[in-house]
């Protein structure tokens, strides 16, 4: 192929409809983070569109250098689009064919890329435009890529269905994915746009089952009990209609129950969907994570004696057998902290300390390397009995410059420990270097002595029982 041959062909890819135009990767760390997102945290299944997964998943081969792999994918994509489009299927086919082009360029293959290309083409010209068309299929199978690569895409996935809903208004399928668009952007608070997009999407589409379940998520933030009634109607009808392996209902469900505080049958549901996706450390982690809580109730409430240590030992086996399954996803950077936290419970300081250790060399952000050092240091306070090197911990943790609950707790810690020393010697050295510490990254101006003194009249100088800082009862 000449030169000018070629760049004609560069310029015909940059205008295609596909992954490759898309700029789906920009602003991501790793394509590691991209794809954990795409194939594992978001669990929402587009059954009606499996070729979209296909497509993306071809993408993702391509970008790790797989090609041959990529083509397989495509070629998988084209099937599903015959089954489930055909009346279609032409319009549908664009986006597949436009990864074809891309894959075959970037394989050097450059006759294969042009004739994809011109198969694009074609089609395109039926609507007055070279190389893309303008229209609802387009706009929504952008729209649901995006919305399986997370957050960032959250905002332009919702234009690409108001887009589309534009042109075909009463379409159920793009306008349940406006309602899980929406269902994303909206954090904290309820929103009645929202909420009357996923009542939308459910009257227009009563079978789905996801969006019933995002429905009641999003009512459990209303503290009315005529709305937690609706919700939680539902989240049982969302279940008893859904079909065994929507893992999408089963783990929604289980952020509803989780929220309730119904961490048995969370943990229940989200059982059922391991059974349809093994290797999903996210449902592992989260499983262990309601163990872990499940522990901390058991710690506040439970008396000491054999029934409660009973209780806990298989409640922590529970939590470290998923926390182990976890264990193989680096990005879940919290699963070390925790399982040391679990070893410490129950007596096994040295399995505690190596995990400790070896959460420490991983790359955490801020919040997670000040947990680390939270759990550390109760690790070396209260099971190894060595107040210096958790004092080390905590400030250790409190130098990390980033506001977090994890942050006033390392604080707390460094106070009362402090203030209990201050109680027995009030010219305790270490004490007041604490105090003068906290006073300097407070920026106050108060010499140390004068809120040693002050201090001492706290009440209480040790914290409440908790998993990462109470061993087992003998």
């Amino acid at each position: 192929m000449s030169e000018n041959i070629q760049k004609s062909l560069q310029s015909c890819l940059q205008q295609l409809n596909c992954h490759f135009t898309w700029n789906l990767l920009e602003g991501e760390n790793s394509l590691d983070d991209f794809e954990d997102r795409v194939f594992n945290q978001n669990v929402f299944q587009n059954c009606e569109f499996r070729a979209t997964v296909c497509n993306l998943l071809a993408y993702i081969k391509h970008c790790r250098g797989q090609n041959e792999a990529a083509l397989e994918c495509l070629e998988q994509a084209e099937k599903f689009i015959q089954q489930d489009h055909a009346h279609k299927a032409e319009v549908r086919s664009l986006v597949t064919w436009g990864n074809y082009a891309w894959v075959y360029y970037h394989m050097g293959q450059f006759s294969e890329a042009q004739r994809y290309v011109d198969m694009v083409e074609k089609v395109c010209k039926k609507y007055s435009s070279p190389y893309r068309i303008e229209s609802p299929e387009m706009d929504s199978e952008e729209g649901w890529t995006r919305l399986k690569c997370g957050m960032m895409h959250n905002e332009h996935a919702k234009v690409c269905f108001q887009k589309a809903l534009e042109k075909s208004p009463k379409n159920p399928e793009l306008f349940s994915g406006l309602a899980i668009a929406s269902y994303r952007l909206d954090v904290g608070s309820p929103n009645k746009n929202s909420i009357d997009h996923l009542r939308k999407a459910i009257k227009l589409n009563g079978e789905n089952q996801y969006i019933k379940v995002l429905l009641a998520l999003e009512l459990l933030k209303v503290t009315s009990p005529s709305q937690e009634e609706e919700a939680e109607r539902l989240v049982e009808e969302a279940l008893e209609k859904a079909a065994p392996e929507a893992t999408d209902v089963l783990c929604s469900a289980a952020k509803f129950y989780r929220a309730k505080q119904s961490f048995d049958k969370a943990i229940e549901l989200l059982a059922k969907a391991l059974d349809h996706m093994p290797n999903n450390t996210h449902l592992h982690y989260h499983i262990a994570s309601c163990y872990k809580i499940k522990i901390d109730e058991v710690l506040r409430k439970e008396k000491s004696g054999t029934y409660r240590k009973e209780k806990l030992s298989k409640l922590i086996k529970e939590a470290e057998y998923h926390f182990k399954k976890a264990e193989s996803n680096e990005k879940l950077y919290r699963v070390g902290s925790s399982l040391s936290s679990l070893y410490a419970l129950s007596g096994q300081c040295k399995t505690a300390e190596h995990y400790f250790q070896k959460e420490s060399s991983k790359e955490l952000d801020p919040v997670s390397k000040q947990l680390l050092q939270l759990r550390w240091g109760n690790f070396q306070l209260y099971n190894v009995k060595c107040e210096d090197k958790a004092i080390h911990h905590y400030m250790e943790g409190v130098r990390i410059n980033r506001a977090s609950r994890e942050r006033e707790k390392l604080k707390t810690k460094l106070r009362n420990i402090a203030e209990r020393r201050l109680s027995r010697n009030n010219e305790d050295a270490e004490a007041l270097h604490i105090l003068a510490f906290l006073q300097e990254l407070n920026g106050e101006k108060q010499q140390a002595r004068e809120d040693a003194d002050s201090a001492l009249d706290s009440e209480s100088l040790l914290p409440s029982a908790s998993l990462d800082e109470t061993k087992i009862e003998e």
